[in-house]
Formats: C-alpha cells, structure tokens, sequence
C-alpha cells in the first residue's frame, strides 16, 4: 500500500536514527539507500538536504510510504533464506513506483500572463528507508522514501496535486511488480485475487490471522536485531492456527485478466493513463514487470499522454477493447506476444470492413 505524507520540517532523525538491524544480513546494505544521489544515509546532514522546498512553502518534501502486502512480508519470518529474495523484489518494485511517479506525477505549475502552465520536473536526489517490523513486532516490510517539494532546477514547489493523484496507479505498479520480481527472486509466487486481496500461492491464512498488522494502540518503536525478530516470531507461530491456503486462480499468467480490467473502469465517463495503468497492473493477477507494463500501454494507447492532473482521456469502451478481445482473445503480457495480438487486430478490423464492402 502507498501512502504521501508531507514533511514540515528538516527533522530526519525518525529515519536515520533506525538502522532496521531486523532486516541485516538480508538487506544489501544498511537501511538507507539511495535511488538518486549518494552519501551516508546515517547522516542527518546528508539526508535533510533532499527536503528542498522554495521560502513560501511549508513542506519541505514528502515521505512516500510503500508497503507490501501482508502475505509477502510474512516470508520474512517464515522463509528466511528467501528473505534476501523478497527484501530485493520490495526495493525494485519502490523504485519501479517512484520511477512512475517522477514521469508522470512530477509537474511544476506557474503562472505567466494570467496563465496557469504546467511542466515535467525531476528530483534532485530520493533516498529510502527499508524497514522490516511494525510496531508490534510483526513482519512488516516497507519503506519509506523521501523526495523534496521543490524539483531540481526549479524556483517552485511541485503540484502536489499530480502526486495524490497519481498515487493508486503507483501503487498498483508497485504491487504488479512486487508480485513479478517475488516470483523471479524467490520461490514463492504471489497472486492478487479478485476482491484485490494478494496472496502468496500455498500460505496458509492462519499466519495472517496471527500477523493481522491489525491494533488499538500504536505501540512503541521497536529496536530488534534480526535474531530478536526471528526469535520473536518463532515464539508467535506456537500460537499459530490453520485455516488452510486460497486456492489459487486457474487465469493464464501470460494474459490480462480482461473481466477485471473491463470492471476496474466500470462508472467512469473517461479514463486518462493513470486510471488505465490502475486497472492494467491489478488485472495481472500474477503480476508484471513494470517497464513491460508501460510498454503495452504506449503500444496500445499512444494518444494516452500527459502527466500531472491533466493527462489526456479516452473513452472506457476504447480501453476496454471488448470487442476486439471478444474477437482475437484477452490481451497478452508479453511484450512479444503483444506485437502479434495487435497484428491480429489489425488483420480483424481489415477483414470486417471488407466483408462490409
């Protein structure tokens, strides 16, 4: 799950203070890391001068929060040879979605002649913050990644808007690649079920009984090591329950689940890119690899352009594609078997106005 939050202040202590020692010797390097930039990511010093903000906003940044979902980080306690594997898909799948971010959401608005004008920025430097437990002592793998309200180059703040906006489609292409990369790292699958809920093929659903993440009170900032978390949760898991595993979809991996994505696009008058890469990425029940995603939709809708709040739309029925689909079958993931689908298109829409003639 992604979640935005603004930073007031130049206070960075909450993140260089926790060096996540629950997730050594599974991590590749410490908790901080740098998606752009470098330096200690121990040092406060260092990691305040990403908070670039102009002298008439009070934020200073934002903290972009992303989390897997429950079932994968269970597999930090219940597979821990594997734990290297998930800990890597999770930072890939973040840089995927601030990737996203940045191409699509970053816009600088000014104002010149009366006129509001939007442009495409870039952050001068993004470092996160790779945890491992929640306050509870459960498994919990997130990170916490920290970009500036002021792009590099820029006398003005970003629109804050396009960030909020584009948010869910981030999160989706997190999740989508989350699910791509912990099957290509581990030897776990992860799947995402209809009511979107992601599973991890053979799990049994007592351990997300028994790690809801779900409390009444915040609870306390814990400091384990990662001996202490795995000691912890191996004393949890005397408590533990079967309740049997979900059975897995039987949908083909190599093809979009058209009924799901036909549904995520249900009530709207149009849908711009963001809305299109939502749906997209939750109708891969078994994932994608990100830059494969967005190829397709290039591919498929080339007129899909924009970025910030005001991207361009088309018709639900011209994103759906249900008739051609109905025709040549659902829409291949693979970038390859895509070029022969959209062949197969072209072919079906010459042959109809032929017999129309």
């Amino acid at each position: 799950m992604l979640r935005l939050f603004p930073h007031r202040t130049n206070d960075v202590s909450y993140f260089t203070n926790d060096a996540a020692r629950e997730l050594d010797g599974v991590r590749p390097s410490g908790a901080g890391w740098w998606l752009r930039g470098g330096g200690d990511a121990r040092d406060p010093g260092i990691v305040e001068r990403v908070l670039a903000t102009s002298q008439r906003s009070q934020v200073r940044g934002y903290d972009v929060i992303l989390a897997a979902p429950r079932p994968i980080s269970i597999l930090l306690a219940l597979d821990p040879e594997g734990a290297r594997g998930v800990v890597e898909a999770h930072r890939e799948s973040v840089r995927a979605a601030m990737s996203y971010l940045e191409e699509h959401a970053l816009v600088v608005r000014d104002r010149r002649g009366g006129d509001d004008r939007e442009h495409g920025a870039r952050w001068e430097s993004v470092v996160g913050f790779t945890h491992g437990l929640n306050r509870h002592g459960e498994p919990h793998l997130h990170d916490h990644v920290l970009v500036g309200a002021r792009p590099a180059h820029e006398r003005n703040v970003l629109d804050a808007r396009g960030l909020y906006a584009h948010a869910e489609a981030a999160d989706a292409l997190y999740r989508a690649s989350l699910r791509h990369e912990v099957a290509q790292r581990t030897s776990w699958s992860a799947w995402r079920s209809f009511e979107g809920v992601e599973r991890v093929v053979g799990l049994d659903e007592g351990y997300r009984a028994l790690w809801s993440g779900h409390h009444r009170e915040r609870g306390e900032k814990l400091v384990w090591s990662r001996d202490e978390a795995l000691a912890s949760w191996s004393r949890d898991r005397e408590r533990f329950e079967e309740l049997g595993a979900v059975a897995a979809p039987s949908h083909r991996r190599d093809v979009l689940d058209e009924h799901r994505f036909a549904g995520a696009l249900e009530g709207r008058s149009d849908v711009a890119r963001r809305h299109v890469v939502t749906a997209w990425a939750n109708a891969a029940p078994y994932g994608q690899d990100p830059k494969e995603l967005s190829r397709s939709i290039d591919d498929l809708f080339p007129q899909l352009d924009g970025c910030g709040v005001r991207e361009r739309a088309i018709a639900v029925r011209d994103a759906r594609m249900i008739s051609t689909v109905r025709e040549i079958g659902p829409r291949p993931l693979e970038r390859a078997s895509l070029d022969q689908w959209r062949q197969r298109s072209r072919d079906a829409v010459r042959s109809r106005e032929g017999r129309s003639r």
